[in-house]
C-alpha cells in the first residue's frame, strides 16, 4: 500500500540494494511508513551462512533523501515444541502441524538408522520435536537445529537428543539464547547415551521407495528368475545419491550393466556399490564422508527406468544392505561427559512429554 516514487527511484538506483537484491526469496522484510503511506524505513533480514549471524540491509529516509547500509548482527535462538501424526507422509504431517520442512528433513536423518522412511511409515505413527528457530531482531528467519525428538513407528518409540561434549573452551553444552554450535564431539544420542550415528546410513537416498529388495526376482531385461544381490530405489533422474559411510572411492566410471557406477571401500573389507547413475560426482581415490553426495540417480546400463541399484559386499560376498545398516555399531557418550548428559536427558524427557500433551489436546 505504499506510494512513494522517491523511495522507488532510490531502490532502483542504489548500488548496495542492487548488490543484495538477488536471492531474496525467504528474506524477512519490515517497513515503517508515514501518514501518507510514504517510506520512512525499510529493513531486509536474512541469514546466508551457518555462522550464527544474519545480514540486515537498512534503507532509511535522511532529510530529503534516502541512505542505505548493510549490517551484520548475531542471531538469537528461541525454542519451539511441536507434535504431529502421520496420515499420508512425513512432509504432509509436518505441513499440517506448522513444522518447517527443514525440521522434518532433520527428523528423517536423525532416525534413519532405526526407521526406513521409504517403506516403514504407517498411518497413525506420531512424533514430537523440540527445535530452534533462529531470529534476527526478534523476527524468525529460519529453522535451526532439532534439539530433541521422539518418533513412534509401529508402536515402538525412538528418542533422540542433540549433545555436544563439554570442552575447556565450552564448558556448557548449550548457551541459552544462542544457536547451538558444534565444538568437540557432538551428535544425536538416545536418552540412554548411545550415539544414533551408526557406521552406515539405512539408505543412500534421503527419500524414495524400495522397488526390488535383496531376494530372488524376475529380471525385467534378462526375462528369467535371478538372485537380486542388492536393493533398488525408485527415484527421479537427478535425485542426489549419498555415500552410506566414510570410505575411499575404489571405482568411479562405466562398468557393464551397472552403467555409471561408484564403488566405495569402507573399513573391514566392506564395499558399497551405487549403479545406473546419471552423473558421477567423485573420482577414484577420493575420500568421502558419510552422507556426502557421490552422484545422481539415472537409468544408465541395464535399467528400464530411473532408479538406484545399491549393493553391500563384505569380503566380496553380497549382503542385505538394510540388515547391515541396522546392525552397524554406534559409540556411547564418554564417561567424563555422562553427568552433564544425564542432566540434559532429564530435561529432554520433560520437553518431549510436554509436546505429547500438546498433541493430545
Amino acid at each position: 500500500g505504499m506510494d512513494d516514487p522517491q523511495a522507488a527511484d532510490f531502490l532502483r538506483r542504489d548500488p548496495l540494494v542492487h548488490r543484495h537484491r538477488r536471492g531474496r526469496t525467504g528474506r524477512q522484510l519490515s517497513a515503517e511508513v508515514g501518514d501518507r503511506n510514504t517510506l520512512i524505513k525499510l529493513v531486509a533480514r536474512w541469514s546466508p551462512d551457518d555462522d550464527g549471524s544474519f545480514k540486515r540491509l537498512v534503507i532509511e529516509k535522511s532529510g530529503t533523501t534516502f541512505t542505505s547500509r548493510l549490517e551484520n548482527a548475531p542471531l538469537t535462538a528461541s525454542i519451539r515444541i511441536a507434535s504431529a501424526t502421520i496420515d499420508s507422509s512425513l512432509f504432509a504431517s509436518a505441513d499440517e502441524a506448522g513444522i518447517p520442512d527443514a525440521v522434518a528433513i532433520q527428523i528423517a536423518e536423525i532416525f534413519s538408522g532405526d526407521i526406513d522412511f521409504h517403506r516403514e511409515l504407517r498411518k497413525g505413527d506420531r512424533y514430537s520435536v523440540v527445535y530452534e528457530v533462529l531470529e534476527g531482531d526478534g523476527e524468525p528467519l529460519r529453522a535451526g537445529r532439532v534439539l530433541s525428538a521422539e518418533f513412534v513407528n509401529g508402536g515402538k518409540a525412538y528418542q533422540a537428543m542433540w549433545f555436544q561434549e563439554p570442552t575447556a573452551a565450552n564448558p556448557t553444552p548449550v548457551e541459552e539464547g544462542r544457536p547451538t554450535r558444534t565444538q568437540g564431539r557432538s551428535g544425536y544420542y538416545s536418552l540412554e547415551g548411545q550415539s544414533l550415528k551408526r557406521a552406515y546410513l539405512a539408505s543412500p537416498l534421503a527419500f524414495s521407495r524400495v522397488t526390488s529388495g535383496f531376494k530372488m526376482r524376475f529380471h525385467p531385461i534378462l526375462q528369467k528368475w535371478t538372485a537380486h544381490l542388492g536393493v533398488d530405489y525408485a527415484a527421479p533422474t537427478g535425485t542426489p545419491v549419498r555415500s552410506v559411510g566414510d570410505g575411499l572411492v575404489e571405482f568411479a566410471g562405466v562398468q557393464g550393466g551397472f552403467g555409471n557406477v561408484v564403488f566405495v571401500r569402507h573399513r573391514n573389507n566392506h564395499v558399497t556399490v551405487y549403479a545406473h547413475l546419471s552423473r558421477i560426482a567423485v573420482r577414484r581415490g577420493q575420500r568421502v564422508e558419510q552422507g556426502q553426495n557421490i552422484g545422481a540417480v539415472g537409468a544408465t546400463g541395464w535399467a528400464t527406468g530411473p532408479h538406484l541399484h545399491y549393493e553391500f559386499r563384505i569380503n566380496g560376498r553380497h549382503q542385505n544392505p538394510l540388515a547391515i545398516a541396522r546392525n552397524s555399531e554406534s559409540i556411547p557418550v564418554s564417561p567424563a561427559a555422562r553427568p552433564v548428559f544425564n542432566r540434559l536427558a532429564a530435561v529432554t524427557r520433560q520437553q518431549l512429554a510436554a509436546a505429547q500433551l500438546l498433541a493430545a489436546r
